[in-house]
């Protein structure tokens, strides 16, 4: 027992998680009920990536290639391990291209192209708004050849004075040198890109101009200026150390000079021991009692030091002068720059794809912003979750009559329309619904113009043409069903009030155009049979009806009009899709029950995106 109860709860778990659920029908439905501004928002998103396009300036990027020369000492590689090796490599190409992003290079390569005064080197920020525009007029201008049209100049004076930004920029005041090299070389870092080819030692350089042929002029430049740079940089350090063992072998042979002379004389006095003035060059300690003693070991062995360390500096001066003349930079140029045929930006195909991307998804966040703030009817499933009631029909919007409700016998001129399959599906519900022999039907809506004449006017006719006889009896003076198909002679309402039920009775006519009987009331006379107590009087005489429909007054004009409902067999309930408020509806249908009236179901009026299309496509398709 336990263990049927836990699996019982969990299948009632699972079928109410179920339920909450976004089915693949409720993703289309919204798809259709929503496609007109999604489309909007995806078209909007396609012009201005358009307009981008079309009004933004081309952009060339060209690439050139070098070569890093890995300096890595011998004794490195061969003591320390191939990671040791690795690092050692990526921090010298990472410093190569902080070289080749430097302020050095870049005025190096200004001043060899003299980019200072090079109209064609600027900024690629892109035009303002105002000159974006003018350029899209002109373009407009040119391809649909309006230029020779005689309002061509009064039209371009409007957009003159409506746009009064100015493509062409304003003259500037003369700036310092100093400024318009600020300015240069942040020009040249914008369009500098370097960047290192994955683990290699080659480096791209790729500069991005409005000219193709300065942007190879300038990715050229900017190799030859790096690697001119190293040669300098050798050539420099190569000087100052030459510089420095020059200065070191004069030092080192003055102290080997005098400290020769001094063995010599030492040598020729035949004495072991000189004065202390005589030994500073190269003396020791010795003796006895504090005295300084040098013996002619002492200063030979001095002597021949000096001589060595002046002929080690003098093989490092030889070799250092000897190579200074074949000193090459550590890095090589590999690939030269060429003039780009072809714009890098803006990439038209990728930025109209993104437009429409991006408008598609603002799009769905419109629509969706708009559903969940959206309080009207919309669905048949809307109206069974937050209601509890059937959508018995979903008339669908018609073009070009009466404001899309339709006419009043658009079953009969229309019989296989999609208006009239649908409200034929709801003439089945009410059959289900209602009484063997007889049956009274009220029909009433939230609000005027909601379609319920329409449907009041159709059903009928629907029900006359089946063969059954039907009598609609009209109470609401407001409707279309009142003012434009019963006003003729015949339909003349009492002016003296009356409730004898064979006056009304009498004034039962037969609508030719549709098929069916029809009464006419008002607020006087016959208008009294909206009490339920005349409404039984006249039902009694009216013996030979199997189908009344009553058109009742919407809810709108008070509930006292709806006062008559509890005598009818069931009440249809009109909304308008996407204007009838829910709340609205819950509240008319709330005060039905509570007058101890049987609602029968809601008949939805000019739905533009109907949510049982698909089930009727699967119907019309499945075998017979």
């Amino acid at each position: 027992m336990l263990h049927r109860s836990l699996a019982a709860m969990n299948e009632r778990s699972w079928r109410e998680a179920s339920q909450e659920l976004i089915s693949l029908h409720d993703v289309l439905y919204f798809v259709r009920q929503y496609i007109s501004s999604i489309s909007a928002f995806c078209a909007a998103g396609i012009l201005l990536s358009t307009f981008y396009v079309v009004t933004s300036d081309p952009i060339y990027a060209a690439r050139t290639q070098i070569l890093i020369e890995p300096k890595i000492p011998r004794g490195v590689q061969q003591q320390q391990p191939a990671e040791v090796n690795l690092s050692l490599d990526t921090a010298q190409v990472e410093s190569q291209l902080a070289v080749l992003r430097s302020q050095k290079i870049a005025m190096m390569v200004i001043d060899d192209l003299g980019l200072m005064n090079d109209p064609s080197f600027r900024d690629m920020h892109g035009p303002g708004i105002g000159a974006r525009i003018r350029r899209a007029w002109a373009s407009l201008v040119y391809g649909a050849s309006l230029r020779n049209h005689g309002g061509y100049a009064a039209l371009a004076n409007l957009l003159d004075r409506m746009l009064p930004w100015s493509d062409d920029k304003q003259p500037e005041a003369p700036q310092p040198d100093s400024e318009r090299e600020r300015v240069a070389v942040e020009v040249f870092d914008d369009g500098l890109v370097v960047q290192r080819v994955g683990v290699s030692y080659a480096i791209d350089i790729t500069f991005q101009s409005l000219e193709p042929d300065l942007a190879a002029r300038i990715a050229n430049a900017t190799a030859d200026a790096f690697v001119r740079e190293q040669v300098q940089t050798t050539t420099l350090a190569a000087g100052e150390g030459i510089a420095w063992l020059e200065k070191r072998m004069q030092e080192v042979g003055n102290q080997m000079n005098e400290a020769t002379r001094l063995a010599q004389e030492f040598r020729a006095k035949h004495d072991y021991s000189i004065d202390q003035v005589e030994t500073a060059a190269g003396g020791g300690d010795g003796g006895s009692g504090g005295e300084r003693q040098t013996t002619l070991e002492q200063l030979e062995v001095t002597a021949d030091t000096y001589r060595k360390m002046y002929e080690s500096l003098l093989a490092a001066y030889t070799n250092s002068v000897d190579q200074q003349p074949y000193l090459i930079a550590n890095a090589r140029v590999i690939t030269s720059a060429t003039s780009p045929k072809v714009e890098s930006w803006p990439r038209k195909k990728l930025i109209i794809a993104f437009g429409g991307l991006a408008g598609l998804v603002a799009g769905i966040g419109f629509a969706v912003a708009r559903r969940s703030l959206d309080r009207s009817v919309r669905s048949a499933q809307q109206i069974g979750r937050e209601l509890g009631l059937a959508c018995i029909g979903e008339l669908p919007y018609v073009r070009f009559k009466r404001s899309g409700f339709g006419r009043l016998d658009e079953v009969l001129k229309d019989p296989r329309s999609a208006f009239t399959a649908s409200l034929k599906g709801a003439k089945l519900s009410i059959n289900v619904a209602r009484a063997p022999n007889q049956a009274r039907i009220g029909i009433t809506s939230v609000s005027p113009g909601d379609g319920k004449a329409t449907v009041v006017s159709n059903l009928a006719a629907l029900y006359a043409a089946s063969g059954i006889q039907t009598l609609v009896i009209n109470v609401d003076n407001n409707s279309a069903l009142a003012n434009d198909l019963l006003q003729t002679h015949n339909f003349d309402v009492f002016e003296q009030e009356s409730v004898d039920a064979k006056d009304h009775v009498r004034k039962i006519q037969f609508v030719e155009q549709t098929g069916y009987y029809c009464m006419k009331g008002s607020d006087t006379g016959v208008g009294k049979i909206v009490l339920a107590k005349n409404l039984e009087k006249v039902l009694k005489e009216v013996g030979l009806s199997k189908m009344i429909i009553v058109d009742l007054p919407p809810f709108t004009s008070g509930s006292d009009a709806l006062s008559i409902c509890p005598a009818l067999d069931g009440v249809v309930v009109v909304a308008q899709w996407g204007v009838t408020s829910m709340d609205q509806l819950a509240e008319l249908t709330a005060t039905l029950k509570n007058n101890n009236s049987t609602v029968l179901g809601v008949v939805m009026t000019k739905v533009r995106s109907m949510s049982t299309s698909g089930h009727r496509k699967l119907a019309a398709q499945a075998p017979r």
